[in-house]
């Protein structure tokens, strides 16, 4: 039987229904970085740079960037053992992967979410640990509503609620 690159892959070089045509620009202005993630998807218009049909779908890691290629790190199994495979594609058969999309927003969401500590820690700089406390302790009852201490009941019938309150309290003490 024949062997090479483009043999038994017709399947999946072939474009999708009304996709056919001219490449899009973005596809050759997209700028990609040593580290990120790109997916392998075979171009069949373009037979120049086309990697092994095997990798085909397969994620990898850019390693080198050149003027019309990107140079891929994947994991390829042979046997018993996971090899690391570094192939080099044209910019036409790879696509920026998606795979670290939800890692991406669960990073934006956690740092959101610390954003209140950065008030916290300009108090630390001040040298007044003891407003520092007062201000963590306060955080914690207004978010959790959980402590019924005689001081919750005192800090409510004060009213204390803005922080520069607290500073004042905690000079006091």
């Amino acid at each position: 039987m024949p062997a090479g690159h483009g043999l038994r892959s017709s399947g999946s070089v072939l474009s999708p229904f009304r996709k056919k045509g001219t490449i899009h620009l973005s596809t050759y202005l997209r700028t990609y970085h040593i580290g990120d993630y790109v997916d392998i998807k075979l171009n069949g218009a373009i037979h120049e740079g086309m990697p092994h049909k095997f990798y085909h779908g397969h994620t990898g890691q850019v390693w080198n960037v050149t003027k019309s290629s990107i140079g891929v790190e994947m994991n390829k199994q042979e046997g018993n053992r996971i090899i690391k495979k570094r192939n080099y594609a044209r910019v036409e058969h790879v696509q920026p992967s998606r795979c670290t999309e939800d890692f991406k927003l669960r990073k934006k969401k956690n740092d959101s979410s610390q954003r209140p500590r950065e008030e916290v820690r300009s108090l630390a700089q001040r040298g007044s640990q003891k407003a520092l406390y007062l201000v963590l302790w306060w955080k914690t009852l207004v978010l959790f509503k959980f402590c019924k201490s005689k001081r919750w009941f005192w800090l409510k019938a004060m009213k204390l609620v803005d922080v520069d309150n607290l500073l004042s309290l905690a000079a006091m003490h």
